[in-house]
This record gives C-alpha cells, sequence and structure tokens, in this order.
C-alpha cells in the first residue's frame, strides 16, 4: 500500500480486479478450443463428399449436430472475448461502448443463425 498515492487511496482506485478473471476465462476456452477443434475437422470432414440427402442425415445424428453446436459456440464466444478486449484496449469513449454492442450482437447474431441452421438439418 505505501506506492498508493494519496488520491487512490481515498478513492479506493487500484487496480480494475477483473484482468485475472478474463484471464482465466480465456485459457478455459482456449483449453476448450483445443479439444472442439479436432472433433469438429474430423465430424466435418466425415460429413463431406456426399449427395445432399446423405449429408443432412449424418449432420441430423445427435453426436455431430452435439459437436458442431458446442464447436460453434465456444469459437464464436472466443472470437467475442477476444474482440472486446481489443476492443477495450485501442477505441475510447462512445465509440469504445457502441462497438462492444455491435460486437456482442454480431456473436450472438452469428450463435443463432448457426444453431437455427444446425436445427434445420438435424430436423
Amino acid at each position: 500500500m505505501a506506492f498508493l498515492t494519496d488520491r487512490k487511496r481515498a478513492a479506493g482506485l487500484g487496480s480494475a480486479k477483473t484482468g485475472t478473471e478474463q484471464f482465466w476465462k480465456m485459457i478455459k476456452s482456449s483449453i476448450a478450443l483445443q479439444v472442439m477443434i479436432p472433433l469438429f475437422v474430423i465430424t466435418f470432414g466425415l460429413g463431406l463428399g456426399g449427395t445432399h440427402e446423405e449429408v443432412l442425415v449424418y449432420f441430423g445424428r445427435p453426436l455431430p449436430a452435439i459437436i458442431l453446436a458446442l464447436s460453434l459456440i465456444v469459437c464464436v464466444s472466443h472470437f467475442a472475448a477476444e474482440a472486446a478486449e481489443a476492443v477495450e484496449d485501442y477505441v475510447h469513449g462512445l465509440a469504445q461502448k457502441l462497438t462492444l454492442i455491435g460486437v456482442k450482437a454480431i456473436s450472438y447474431l452469428l450463435i443463432a443463425v448457426g444453431l437455427f441452421a444446425l436445427a434445420r438439418m438435424a430436423l
């Protein structure tokens, strides 16, 4: 505490206290991606090369559909967190708030569209 200025001691300011939490969230999603990406590549690769009906039947099975859905959610969530971190670092003021809202909206839209398309194939 000896290194804090009087103003910081009086205002209770200091570290933001969220850097470690964000770090561990990114580490957890990175580990999940290390598992999900090979599964996604294998699952997607096995579905390639067939006719339209064969592909629909293949992705209509529970295991490929679940792997694709989880891969989509983890990948887009990881991207959104990284993009938000970059925006927080390099954009300031009202533009930062609007860009963060845009990043969140685009990521939720991508997840919704991907899950809808997967549900249409599976059902």
